[in-house]
């Protein structure tokens, strides 16, 4: 299943756009953008196994460096600074991962 299956592909180019800059990613600003917020949670779960490339059930540090080329690949990798930001966001039992959930 391609990202652009679950969310317009549009939508996901101004997003990644909006946020080329170096230190300039803004999750919560980027998943409206992309159009998350107005999914399902079946979706959302659905764009969560996209972006977890081993396949793990989880989304661990590494691979949220890589999260905006998950959405089209012209993205950028997130800096160390924004890819923990996300993950603390994320993490909410502090096990340094993502779940589904």
């Amino acid at each position: 299943m391609a990202m652009t299956d679950l969310l317009n592909a549009e939508d996901i180019k101004k997003a990644v756009g909006a946020f080329s800059a170096a230190e300039s990613f803004n999750y919560k600003k980027f998943f409206e953008m992309v159009g998350l917020k107005k999914k399902s949670p079946e979706d959302v779960k659905k764009v969560f196994h996209i972006l977890d490339k081993d396949q793990s059930g989880f989304i661990e540090e590494e691979e949220l460096k890589f999260v905006l080329k998950g959405f089209t690949p012209e993205g950028r990798d997130l800096s160390d600074k924004e890819t923990k930001a996300l993950l603390a966001a994320g993490d909410k039992d502090g096990d340094g991962k993502i779940g589904a959930d």
